[in-house]
């Protein structure tokens, strides 16, 4: 009798989370109808992405996600996700949002399964590409050579900081000129605002010149002009030192022909600057008033993250 006694109750335990399971998907379900409810130009609006490339991404992504938890599915993981990068806003508000409404400890979870998704292999070689061959190569430089006239360019530096919280490791590291902390991340893009690089593993202490001579692109770009002859070099501005590889603005009087370089070369690199303008604007979680509330390796990996998602629909 006390077996059989067990055995209900375990069938009734089993029933109850069946139901649980059975509720919480039926609500999933519904917050994922309301949100592509939302007209196109009100879903991009939250989330950044249209529907259909949001669709695209979740079932690309959903191979890489950790597995499901309480039942939450893989569009309601990429909404959140999206929201907060987005959003830049703290992820109570997120999970109390009425087309993502979830706890903040789900909310969180979702934040880190799709982000370290999105750092995979696949993802980082796929969508931030630095041309690996002499053609690839060829196309980028005529690509600047045809919107501003310069040649050799292979892309445009520069670094910008990502907020963080102040960390409890190397707090130094992180403290930045600007006196708050940071993330001083590399950026290397082409004419058309993609980003070729992105080196977010530095502190707001490290100046531009020191993550750039620590890059292994530097060493890359001076192979590629000193043992294959081939001249390329990159765009930076003033904090970088003027080398073959890295052409930087000169001070000089006006009507040279330095000044025509300086002039023409500001115009040229300004398209980093635009480059970085459109990825904090899209992603507002990476805007300075926002500040990411993460160890500086998971900001990091966030800063990946969203360049990813920057690179599919520039």
């Amino acid at each position: 009798m006390a077996d059989l006694g067990l055995y209900r109750m375990y069938l009734e335990h089993a029933r109850v989370e069946e139901r649980i399971r059975y509720q919480q998907q039926c609500r999933f379900m519904r917050e994922q109808e309301l949100a592509f409810e939302m007209p196109d130009s009100e879903f991009v609006k939250h989330f950044r992405l249209n529907k259909n490339v949001c669709f695209e991404l979740t079932s690309e992504i959903e191979p890489y996600l950790a597995g499901s938890r309480g039942g939450i599915s893989p569009i309601s993981k990429v909404l959140s996700t999206l929201s907060f990068y987005a959003s830049g806003s703290y992820q109570r508000c997120i999970g109390a949002s009425a087309h993502v409404s979830m706890h903040q400890a789900s909310v969180s979870n979702c934040i880190r399964e799709v982000t370290l998704a999105l750092n995979h292999d696949h993802f980082r070689q796929k969508y931030i590409r630095f041309p690996r061959t002499r053609g690839d190569r060829r196309v980028i430089k005529q690509g600047f050579y045809q919107k501003f006239g310069m040649p050799g360019v292979l892309g445009c530096i520069d670094g910008t900081h990502i907020a963080i919280v102040k960390p409890t490791q190397y707090e130094h590291r992180y403290f930045n000129r600007k006196r708050y902390h940071s993330i001083n991340a590399q950026i290397v893009c082409d004419s058309e605002y993609n980003i070729l690089s992105v080196d977010a593993g530095h502190g707001g202490g490290d100046h531009d010149a020191f993550v750039w001579n620590n890059h292994a692109l530097k060493a890359h770009l001076e192979q590629l002009n000193q043992t294959q002859n081939e001249t390329v070099w990159f765009l930076g501005d003033s904090g970088y030192p003027l080398r073959p590889t890295v052409m930087t603005p000169i001070n000089i009087e006006p009507d040279t022909p330095q000044r025509h370089y300086t002039d023409l070369h500001c115009r040229v690199r300004n398209t980093v600057e635009r480059t970085i303008g459109i990825l904090k604007s899209r992603w507002r979680c990476l805007l300075v008033d926002r500040k990411l509330h993460y160890h500086p390796v998971t900001a990091g990996l966030i800063i990946n993250a969203v360049v990813v998602l920057h690179n599919s629909i520039t």
